[in-house]
């Protein structure tokens, strides 16, 4: 990959973690391109990690191999509309990390007025989150079929510059991507910052419950992560019978805690499917 030419539409928190990764992992800046009307963050970027950088969409189109779709999804359609003829040409693998909008709208986007289809398009749509930033983020990725292996690997090698990656055999699990990993960090820092208050409240001081809730929730995660053990077996580990885990785990239960959050998720992934709709109207 490191001798492959990869741009960048778009300079926002994602394209910049996984610019920062790539290059930290040995692609050279001189293979990245990113484009972006702002100046400033341009100079920032081309000083930081020494890339190409332009205000021209088009020109980064045909300058690369693989091109990653890093704005905003309100602004994807256009940004699609006014490369399609370039890409159309050019024909590089597509990458797509907007939230939310479907594979056969980027497609439809990226097709030339004049043209019927662009069905020979290889796009790849991934779903990231913003652990992302930290290098530590769970991103799933879609490939349409005209994908190949080798760009597969591409795609997943790019991404996993930002932590796990996973393949989707059906973009509508995308939805629940989403609501699961997509959202799921504001769940947990509702979880940290609901166990902070409590902390608080039985009479620690702000920063001590603060680091503790934030240093637990670190450590058990990354348990989970490394053990060969479910996330119910290590929960049953550390719940000895009669003590102080069990009763508070029981208190939760007798709050439904499970049922809410499937209850959550739901409307979560109806949310999801309920922007897709609204994003990709034609």
């Amino acid at each position: 990959m490191n001798n492959k030419k990869i741009g960048f539409i778009g300079s926002g928190n994602m394209a910049h973690s996984l610019v920062g990764g790539l290059t930290s992992t040995g692609v050279p800046g001189k293979n990245i391109w990113i484009s972006d009307p702002d100046a400033e963050k341009m100079t920032q970027m081309a000083s930081q990690f020494s890339v190409n950088v332009t205000d021209s969409n088009t020109e980064l189109v045909q300058s690369v191999e693989i091109v990653i779709l890093a704005v905003k999804p309100q602004q994807l359609a256009q940004v699609c509309i006014d490369i399609a003829a370039e890409a159309s040409l050019a024909k590089p693998l597509m990458i797509s990390i907007a939230a939310g909008i479907l594979s056969k709208d980027i497609e439809f986007w990226l097709t030339p007025e004049g043209q019927e289809d662009n069905s020979c398009l290889a796009l790849v749509r991934c779903m990231p989150n913003t652990p992302a930033l930290v290098q530590s983020g769970a991103t799933a990725l879609f490939a349409n079929t005209h994908v190949s292996d080798e760009q597969k690997t591409l795609a997943e090698s790019i991404l996993r510059a930002a932590g796990l990656t996973l393949w989707l055999d059906n973009e509508s699990d995308m939805d629940a991507v989403t609501a699961l990993s997509g959202s799921g960090p504001a769940y947990l820092f509702l979880v940290i910052e609901a166990m902070e208050k409590a902390g608080v409240q039985l009479g620690l001081d702000e920063k001590t419950a603060h680091l503790l809730a934030i240093q637990t929730a670190f450590g058990a995660s990354k348990m989970a992560l490394e053990s060969n053990d479910s996330p119910e077996a290590l929960r049953k580990k550390v719940t000895s019978p009669g003590g102080t885990t069990e009763k508070a785990i029981g208190i939760l239960q007798e709050g439904q805690l499970e049922a809410l959050f499937t209850k959550a998720l739901e409307g979560a992934k109806s949310r999801s499917i309920e922007l897709a709709q609204i994003l990709g109207n034609h």
